[in-house]
């Protein structure tokens, strides 16, 4: 059983991805009916595992395909944290996908490389090792390409292309780093407090070298500036695939592999000796600066959501880089929260756009009157990122402050006071125009909304307030951020 579980679970997702690509696209309820039973089984599933982990149980899986080459699977606490992420919202995403999509073409297409996508989630959060990392983060890459040019336009196929060429940039950095670390150490598993022994005695300068080659490689994916550039332009995708790149996947996925470099092959005290943190947390004070700032400037509600996820992903890269217990309860606290606040925001958006035509936010005045629900759901995603209490952004962004004062690090109270003004200053005046303003013009209802697109936003949004409110639960995101710090730290 402790081999078969991580199996089953990438299963519900790898497994059924085939089967609907090869349907034919008229079949709707078959490919509904299999979606929506192969992700709400995923989520029984992660809950299962997630409470024998907490109880001390061990889950792993592991295949020889060459002499010191293993794919292997285990789910730690650190994966079932991104695990359980990628359950839940994968299941209230592919409630809105089979809603949005409804009378749209190459659906079994879409919903085969969206089950296809979550399977490679789902990979590298079991990843066992650095080389089984890095196959499933390619695989990602492949499995979101055909998302990004769903609707088939010259601008969605120039987003993906653009999309492929900083990821395949990443992924070749990704390569050359672990096949550098591989001949140095051998195999590289992931374990607490890192496994490099002795080399950061006898080769620190290789090992400060692949750091930054393996940052590099996952930092295209967590958006980190420079490495930037393919996220907002790939907003051109529709409203679930914008949902899935910035909540569910490919942005968690960078984040994700952040930690795994920092606390599992490195481990908090070689990435100090070798004075890697303090660059780390330069770049990612940077990004969450540069991204709050363009953030501004768009009008365009997508993209401005999308510079809104550069700057809000790198304070999990901020947390993990002060080298404090407490800021990184905050920052992986924050993989989870943001996951669901922003996932909020897009869904939300995306009803704006099928409901009432609403994609620019000069458009916007008036919409919480003629869209309610969608609007009260934006509304708390939006004071969540700003970190207005007692919503889950506000928790994250507490722990975050409190580290830096524990790693005696003023500067960055400054940092997170100054982005959270930045957050309010372009999120407010929507939340203006939304209630306060009245429409230069009334809005035609371009689309009724139905429960599909109704009822994800309503409980992602739901999840933002309890995930505050009930912050010190024990399976709360932080909760649990607190049970893997003390596996890292003590």
């Amino acid at each position: 059983m402790n081999e078969l579980l991580p199996l089953a679970i990438l299963a519900t997702s790898l497994g059924i991805a085939p089967v609907i690509l090869a349907m034919p696209d008229h079949w709707s309820r078959c490919r509904t009916w299999v979606n929506l039973t192969a992700a709400a089984i995923k989520v029984a599933l992660v809950a299962w595992i997630s409470i024998a982990v907490a109880n001390g149980g061990e889950f792993s899986v592991s295949l020889t395909i060459a002499p010191g080459l293993t794919l292997a699977l285990q789910a730690d606490a650190l994966a079932v944290l991104f695990l359980a992420l990628s359950a839940v919202l994968w299941f209230l995403t592919t409630i809105y996908a089979v809603g949005y999509l409804e009378g749209g073409t190459d659906r079994s297409r879409f919903f085969g490389f969206f089950s296809l996508c979550v399977a490679s989630t789902v990979g590298i959060a079991m990843a066992a090792n650095l080389f089984t990392f890095l196959v499933f983060f390619e695989l990602l890459t492949l499995a979101t390409w055909p998302l990004v040019v769903h609707r088939g336009s010259a601008e969605a196929h120039r987003a993906g292309r653009v999309y492929l060429t900083y990821t395949l940039g990443g992924g070749l950095a990704l390569t050359l780093g672990t096949v550098w670390l591989y001949s140095l150490a051998g195999d590289v598993p992931f374990m607490p407090r890192g496994v490099l022994g002795e080399l950061p005695q006898t080769h620190p300068l290789a090992l400060s070298v692949i750091f930054a080659l393996l940052i590099a490689g996952v930092g295209v994916k967590a958006a980190l500036v420079p490495l930037h550039g393919w996220l907002p332009i790939s907003m051109v995708a529709p409203a679930p695939v914008s949902a899935l790149l910035h909540a569910v996947a490919v942005v968690k996925a960078g984040a994700f592999g952040i930690m795994r470099v920092v606390y599992d092959v490195y481990g908090v005290e070689t990435v100090q000796v070798l004075g890697l943190a303090a660059p780390l947390a330069a770049l990612a004070a940077f990004t969450i600066l540069w991204g709050s700032i363009r953030a501004l400037t768009q009008d365009d509600l997508k993209k401005r959501l999308a510079y809104s996820t550069v700057s809000q992903v790198s304070y999990i890269t901020l947390g993990v880089a002060l080298i404090s217990p407490v800021a990184a309860i905050g920052g992986l606290a924050h993989l989870i929260h943001q996951g669901i606040m922003k996932i909020t925001l897009f869904l939300a958006a995306g009803n704006f756009a099928e409901g009432r035509g609403v994609k620019n936010i000069r458009a916007m005045n008036g919409l919480g009157r003629m869209m309610p629900g969608a609007t009260l759901a934006f509304t708390v995603g939006s004071l969540g990122m700003i970190g207005i209490p007692p919503l889950a952004g506000f928790v994250s962004k507490w722990y975050l402050g409190a580290g830096a004062l524990d790693a005696n690090l003023p500067a960055v109270i400054a940092l997170l006071a100054g982005s959270s003004l930045l957050n309010a200053a372009y999120f407010l005046p929507i939340l203006y125009r939304v209630w306060f303003l009245q429409p230069e013009e009334e809005l035609p209802e371009k689309r009724r909304i139905g429960w599909m697109l109704a009822v994800p936003p309503a409980a992602t949004a739901t999840l933002v307030l309890v995930a505050g409110l009930l912050a010190n639960a024990p399976f709360s995101p932080l909760g649990w951020t607190r049970f893997i710090v003390s596996l890292e730290y003590l």
